[in-house]
């Protein structure tokens, strides 16, 4: 059963009581990640996550890790491009100590110098680990090609000159930002006593939350850019990803573009992993996926293949964005595609992490609660024409984006720009 309510701070809480479930799932996500940080600022939503569990006014960092231990439960967070969520997974009976152990990470979190420049060491370590691996690299890359010098371009976990320059003060002033009531979304899935529940969240996340800023948010949409960036790197394979424009979260015609990107790389029955991999073995790894902001979205097709194989690779991958956009998918791809779509969203929501993770997002993209029913609903009303209208829109473009990092050759760099 869905219920939502607003604390008398401003904070919505969310929640869905599943009693079938032994579990409880409780994440606060703040409606701010790192689209929301300035130039010298990138990489602060992501530490701000870090430091939330280095110690608070009641407990230490060891404490913090015991506690959840001894609970048999799990205690994490994690930053996107446009929220931050702290997030804990209990059994049922020990929901209170895990409100409690949340509640004391999120409103006193110590944030101290000495962590700070130990945490330092810690994500600088992360962002290095980002650089070893080609496939993380390449779509990092991706991004900055896609989307220029918009703040969606940056990643997620900073520059190292950034983090290394960062002050307890400026991660506070950022916190007083972003970190709003208003901006806040608490979302609980699984088997609790829904009474107990709201008073303990009010009790423990309803208090006045002081800010001094009163500026609004400041986004814009970026331009989706099209071009070529080929970076040379000593590696086994050439790693690939092709970008074109896509839709923003919660758009009228999500669920047809899920089911376009599901035939074209989205799956192992899809055009690209067959005719790329299954047929002619050009690939290990070949996908397609859709990336959905507030404003904006993107396709990213990715590709690791021989240095050799690099234009008939892409050869291919453009024949097919081609014939989807004068074609469209046919009758029984679609059919399947529905199918597997119902199929993937039916066992994605079986845990209370999966069904919190969903309650949150919808209370962020449009404010309101859509059921798995009317989900399902939604996908069997997908037809050909409407797949056929959004792949005329989103693939007839002249100019896509290609970013590569490999072992490529001088000719190839000359004949892919």
């Amino acid at each position: 059963m869905y219920r939502k309510l607003i604390l008398d701070n401003g904070v919505r809480l969310v929640t869905e009581r599943i009693p079938t479930l032994k579990s409880v799932t409780v994440g606060m996500w703040v409606n701010a990640g790192s689209r929301d940080e300035g130039p010298a600022q990138a990489g602060y939503s992501h530490f701000i996550e870090h430091m939330f569990f280095k110690g608070t006014t009641t407990r230490s960092a060891t404490d913090i890790s015991r506690e959840i231990d001894a609970l048999g439960g799990e205690l994490n967070a994690f930053t996107s491009r446009e929220t931050t969520t702290f997030y804990v997974k209990v059994l049922d009976q020990h929901v209170p100590k895990a409100l409690d152990l949340l509640s004391d990470l999120f409103h006193r979190s110590r944030i101290g110098p000495k962590e700070i420049e130990k945490e330092k060491q810690v994500v600088m370590e992360e962002i290095r680990m980002v650089q070893d691996d080609p496939e993380d690299l390449v779509q990092e890359l991706h991004a900055g090609l896609v989307m220029g010098r918009h703040p969606l371009s940056r990643p997620i976990l900073g520059q190292e000159a950034t983090i290394g320059r960062v002050r307890r003060q400026d991660l506070l002033d950022y916190i007083d930002t972003h970190y709003r009531p208003q901006e806040m979304v608490l979302a609980v899935a699984g088997n609790f006593d829904q009474r107990q529940l709201e008073k303990t969240i009010a009790q423990k996340f309803g208090r006045r939350r002081q800010s001094a800023s009163t500026a609004p948010r400041k986004r814009w949409p970026p331009e989706i850019c099209g071009g070529v960036i080929m970076k040379r790197k000593p590696l086994e394979q050439v790693h690939l990803c092709v970008g074109l424009k896509g839709i923003p979260a919660g758009h009228k015609d999500r669920y047809a573009a899920y089911a376009l990107n599901s035939v074209l790389g989205g799956s192992v029955s899809s055009r690209l992993f067959q005719e790329v991999r299954e047929k002619r073995g050009l690939a290990y790894s070949i996908y397609s996926f859709l990336s959905g902001y507030s404003d904006v979205g993107t396709i990213t097709i990715y590709a690791g293949t021989r240095a050799r194989e690099v234009e008939r690779v892409l050869d291919l991958i453009r024949r097919e964005i081609r014939r989807m956009a004068a074609k469209g998918i046919e009758r029984a791809e679609l059919r399947r595609t529905k199918d597997q779509m119902k199929g993937s969203l039916m066992l994605s929501l079986e845990s209370s992490h999966s069904r919190m993770n969903k309650l949150a997002k919808d209370e962020l993209i449009t404010g309101s609660h859509t059921s798995l029913e009317d989900m399902l609903s939604e996908i069997d009303a997908i037809t050909e024409q409407q797949v056929f209208r959004v792949a005329q829109d989103l693939f007839a473009q002249k100019t896509m984006a290609i970013t590569g990092l490999g072992p490529f050759s001088s000719r190839q760099v000359a004949a892919l720009r």
